[in-house]
């Protein structure tokens, strides 16, 4: 990897980090800013780079750092929520291959692309929850519940915030691009 590679992967695992403090408090799942460095991570800095920022986040809280939302350390997986965290890796990837793949420029097709991540960090949190309350916590939630407390409650916020990156990734993409052109021709 080049440097400004890892000092842009080293960023967003940061921003992600920083997003995981800024939190309103709903049962199960609380609402963070984390998802606006997965929106951000795949569309800026594509599917692998912004895949690298969202794994070395949930490596640095693995390892120890407390940057999730409730602490860190390799007892984190058994929480309910970890699944969400398997979630930003995924959904970066996508939301970074989508961006890669269709050249979206307009904050619509941008809106496109950053709910494909949010439905997948929903997908891979809400099978989390269901067997981590199953299996680990020992108190099951019904699928129902496992959907209200993992998808429902959360999701308003998240679209709002998906909604948002979508208009300013369109307007700061052709910013970025102009001086990643500028940078690859002084080369």
């Amino acid at each position: 990897m080049k440097t400004r590679s890892m000092v842009l992967v080293a960023l967003f695992a940061a921003f992600t980090a920083i997003g995981g403090f800024i939190k309103i408090p709903v049962p199960y799942v609380p609402f963070t800013l984390q998802i606006v460095s997965v929106y951000l991570a795949g569309c800026l800095l594509g599917p692998k780079l912004g895949m690298f920022s969202q794994l070395v986040y949930v490596l640095m809280g693995l390892a120890g750092a407390p940057v999730f939302a409730e602490g860190g350390g390799p007892s984190y997986v058994l929480k309910p929520t970890f699944g969400y965290l398997i979630g930003f890796v995924v959904g970066a990837y996508m939301n970074g291959w989508f961006m890669k793949t269709f050249q979206f420029k307009k904050a619509a097709s941008i809106f496109l692309a950053n709910f494909s991540s949010l439905l997948v960090v929903y997908l891979c949190g809400c099978v989390w929850l269901y067997a981590a309350m199953k299996w680990i916590i020992e108190k099951p939630f019904a699928i129902g519940q496992t959907l209200w407390f993992g998808f429902v409650l959360p999701v308003p916020g998240d679209l709002l915030l998906c909604t948002v990156c979508s208009v300013i990734i369109a307007r700061i993409l052709p910013r970025i691009n102009v001086v990643i052109s500028k940078q690859e021709v002084a080369l």
